[in-house]
């Protein structure tokens, strides 16, 4: 089913600035982790911990979600499809599998963010947790390889994409087939109406001559 022009506009909208968000996001968390492992202030790494909790829950799983769903409502209410480009297929992928390592991530987060809470954790034990940067780093990397995918749209067809262009143009031969077919009837009917009030009004004018000669005759 294809999406109206704008149902897809506003679709495509809300798709760029949840995945846009999300990368910004990000690179917040990127931050903060970068924080963690090179403040030498202790109270400013324990507040960076204690941050990255509210940046996971409140934005990036939120965005990540927003942007899967507008993801598969493009694929799925636009000529794109969801199974009919590999690019489109990689890129759902990517994001299913970006979000589902955030969600898994989050017990671990949990456990970071507590023991940062607790005065007694040296800022040694709080740089040695690492404060996810490897996960931050591969998500940025994730979510810039979708940006690519969505920008630059590498050709490559599925069986099942090339299978459904070709029905969809042999429904448009026969869209035209039949819209030629069409035209045609309407031209011979023109003809026909054009002959017919051509001859037709002398064929009338000479059946009244013959009718009124006839009449006089008797």
């Amino acid at each position: 089913m294809t999406m109206t022009p704008g149902l897809r506009k506003f679709a495509l909208i809300v798709h760029v600035i949840s995945s846009v968000s999300w990368l910004g996001a990000v690179f917040t968390y990127l931050a903060l982790a970068i924080t963690t492992q090179t403040s030498q202030d202790a109270q400013m790494v324990r507040a960076a911990y204690l941050a990255l909790e509210p940046v996971t829950e409140y934005v990036l799983i939120p965005l990540s979600f927003a942007s899967l769903l507008t993801g598969l409502i493009m694929s799925l209410g636009t000529q794109w499809g969801l199974f009919r480009h590999y690019w489109v297929i990689f890129k759902v992928l990517l994001t299913s599998l970006a979000t589902l390592i955030l969600l898994g991530f989050t017990q671990t987060m949990s456990r970071m963010v507590g023991a940062a809470s607790y005065l007694t954790t040296s800022i040694t034990d709080l740089r040695a947790m690492g404060a996810g940067m490897e996960h931050a780093v591969s998500a940025l990397v994730v979510l810039l390889l979708i940006m690519i995918l969505s920008v630059y749209k590498p050709q490559g067809m599925t069986r099942y994409g090339w299978r459904k262009q070709q029905e969809q143009r042999k429904e448009q031969t026969m869209d035209k087939k039949r819209i030629a077919l069409v035209m045609i009837i309407i031209v011979v009917i023109m003809v026909v109406g054009v002959l017919i009030s051509k001859f037709g009004n002398d064929l009338v004018n000479r059946l009244m001559e013959m009718h009124s000669g006839s009449f006089r005759g008797h």
